[in-house]
């Protein structure tokens, strides 16, 4: 690893260290301290970092500096760089990094993705675009319509891989690839490399650049682990005294419903807190990722949809108040604290009969946490963990997502119509269909029946329903009410069968 301690010792031109210096950025983390020389170069490089680790800028940096370097403006439908994303979320992130430095060299950027309208998009691919950042499918249904070719593409960036291949995107990531021009240059970044990105190595890389730094399994050394041998019953009792504290918190659940229904329950009890999961609106994502980066909310509930690419500073807690199915997923939503050298505390709540997992989870993410058991919230350990004094003051009451059909709700999630199986996007059709009073119920990209509540009607306040499977399987969708409906009157509720805060994740 080079022994230079500045960007400007590492290659990066003046004008991108002036736009890091501005954000008091000037120490490189150590996988841009490995990258950069080779990345700046021209290499392809294979890049493994933990999360949090510092990887947006790792590749941004090289990218925008090789495309200032040809000085030419992009032809219309052709991006001259593409940096691929498994989820929205972190495409929005990565935008959110890259645009300072593209702007500061004079190039534009666009994101695309699915879960909005593509007209936007559309139009700034036709205007013309330097760099694009997007998730698989919308990109490729874009290309399928002739509204992008990425003949043009000198660099081509794969963000979080492994994530990528946990989400059966690999096939689409690859005609994507093969897309691209194959004398351009290609950097792949992960913090986990196994068999399938491997493959992805072998195939679109040449002669790359390995490096690697913070491997996902090496524990961070400001990170402390503990694990809260609780009983059922007081779970939320003690999940609300350490929300309650001073700081940021992040909470994970397994599931939606229970990320939605622990959302509502620490607003209920006045802890402000807003929830991210898949059933989600775009809109309505971006509205509480806002409400949590500025404080307005103190507690972001969410499933593992939020543990990779979400980037908030000064996360000092993360709660998994359900433990994770498997060691990469904790230790990605561990990585939500102690980001960039900050210190950070990670807490599993565990019941007996969750004692066996635990164990064996925290033993395959190379974990020695502390282990507790408490009878309940006046423990002592939890001032510990959460110093502070504790403060409640008052839930939100966040209004309606905005809707890009106006004043309608989105349709609802449902797996298939009456008349045939539903189409990957049958679901935003309707959704999109319905510009007042309730929302659409639609098919989505889902084989079960959803749980979809859009959002709800900015002029009625009714809420969308649910679809679900045909009537005459005798099964319906488990419709929620959109949010702020039931503020105004006429909101649905969950539907019957749903999970209650106390149990956090029922069954999927």
């Amino acid at each position: 690893m080079p022994s230079t301690s500045t960007f400007a010792d590492l290659g990066v031109p003046s004008d991108l260290v002036a736009v890091l210096t501005a954000d008091q950025i000037t120490i490189p983390t150590p996988i841009q301290a490995a990258t950069l020389p080779d990345s700046l170069a021209g290499r392809d490089v294979l890049g493994r970092g933990r999360t949090g680790s510092g990887k947006t800028y790792a590749f941004g940096l090289p990218l925008v500096a090789r495309l200032a370097a040809e000085g030419r403006r992009p032809a219309p439908k052709r991006p001259r760089a593409l940096v691929l994303a498994p989820t929205r979320e972190l495409a929005s992130q990565i935008a959110a990094t890259i645009s300072p430095l593209a702007k500061a060299a004079g190039l534009s950027t666009t994101t695309v993705f699915g879960g909005v309208g593509q007209g936007p998009q559309v139009n700034a691919l036709r205007n013309g675009v330097d760099v694009l950042i997007a998730c698989p499918g919308r990109l490729e249904d874009l290309i399928q319509q002739g509204h992008c070719s990425l003949a043009d593409v000198k660099v081509t960036v794969l963000d979080e891989a492994d994530h990528m291949a946990d989400l059966g995107f690999l096939p689409a990531v690859r005609r994507l690839l093969d897309q691209t021009p194959k004398d351009g240059q290609r950097m792949l970044f992960s913090a986990t490399l196994d068999g399938a990105i491997n493959v992805l190595v072998k195939r679109f890389l040449t002669n790359p650049a390995i490096h690697e730094a913070d491997s996902a399994q090496s524990p961070v050394a400001k990170m402390d682990h503990h694990v809260l041998h609780v009983e059922r019953e007081q779970r939320i009792p003690v999940l609300l005294d350490l929300v309650s504290a001073p700081g940021r918190t992040v909470v994970f659940t397994r599931t939606k419903h229970g990320a939605k229904a622990l959302a509502r329950q620490l607003n209920k009890n006045g802890v402000p807190a807003v929830d991210l999961h898949g059933n989600l609106s775009q809109g309505a994502r971006t509205r509480n990722m806002e409400a949590f980066h500025s404080g307005q909310a103190t507690t972001l509930v969410a499933t593992d949809i939020a543990a990779r690419g979400i980037h908030v500073d000064d996360v000092s807690l993360v709660v998994h108040a359900d433990p994770p199915a498997e060691h990469k997923a904790y230790l990605h939503r561990s990585g939500r604290t102690a980001r960039a050298g900050a210190a950070g505390t990670v807490v599993t709540l565990m019941t007996s009969e969750q004692r066996r997992d635990v164990s064996d989870l925290t033993r395959a993410a190379g974990i020695k946490p502390t282990t507790t058991r408490i009878a309940g919230s006046h423990h002592p350990v939890l001032l510990e963990l959460a110093p502070g004094e504790r403060s409640r003051p008052g839930g939100l009451e966040l209004g309606p997502a905005p809707s890009a059909g106006g004043n309608g709700g989105g349709g609802g999630g449902g797996g298939r119509n009456r008349s045939k199986p539903a189409g990957s996007r049958s679901g935003a059709k309707a959704g999109a269909k319905a510009s007042t009073g309730a929302g659409g119920a639609g098919g989505n990209r889902g084989k079960r029946s959803g749980a979809g509540g859009g959002a709800t009607s900015s002029a009625s306040g009714n809420a969308s329903a649910g679809g679900g499977r045909n009537r005459s399987r005798g099964r319906s969708g488990g419709g929620a009410g959109g949010a702020g409906g039931a503020s105004r009157g006429n909101g649905g509720g969950a539907s019957s069968g749903g999970h209650s805060a106390a149990s956090f994740s029922g069954r999927r």
